[in-house]
């Protein structure tokens, strides 16, 4: 299996680095990973609607180059799983033939609506706001806490 997370936006703050190093690490006795870290287009301090649909699609163009297998966009109007159901998700993605999912992660703007329709799922883990870093930081830790689940391992609660 190989989980693949494309993400818009470069990861700055060590601590932020430290911990999804930590999960990925984690996770590598489960299956591969693979962080695609793609560059964010530049937005004005206001952005008009049609500038925020321009880089949507900039970055939409960016983010399909990378997309396989199984895809799941993280998006606010998503579904909301527990992590139970997250690992029931996965489970059932990997005996449904699919050896690779693919995570994405938008920049400060979402995903696009293209790649959310190319998308196989749609997750939300809140309706709050989270920035884009510290989303991959819970993903990863989700995912890691999903294959415990599926293994019959302990974790904490």
């Amino acid at each position: 299996m190989k989980i693949k997370i494309v993400c818009v936006g470069k990861l700055k703050e060590k601590y932020l680095k430290d911990g999804i190093d930590e999960y990925c690490k984690r996770i590598s006795r489960f299956a591969k990973v693979d962080i695609v870290e793609l560059a964010d287009e530049k937005i004005p301090d206001t952005p008009s609607p049609a500038q925020c649909e321009s880089v949507l699609k900039c970055e939409g163009d960016k983010i399909k180059k990378h997309l396989e297998g199984y895809i799941i966009s993280l998006c606010v109007e998503g579904e909301n799983l527990s992590s139970e159901k997250l690992a029931e998700k996965i489970a059932s993605v990997q005996l449904g033939g699919n050896s690779t999912i693919t995570f994405v992660i938008g920049g400060s703007l979402g995903i696009d609506e293209e790649i959310k329709k190319a998308s196989h799922f749609k997750l939300s883990f809140s309706k709050m706001t989270f920035p884009h870093q510290l989303m991959r930081l819970i993903l990863t830790e989700q995912i890691y806490r999903a294959f415990k689940i599926n293994n019959n391992e302990n974790y904490h609660k």
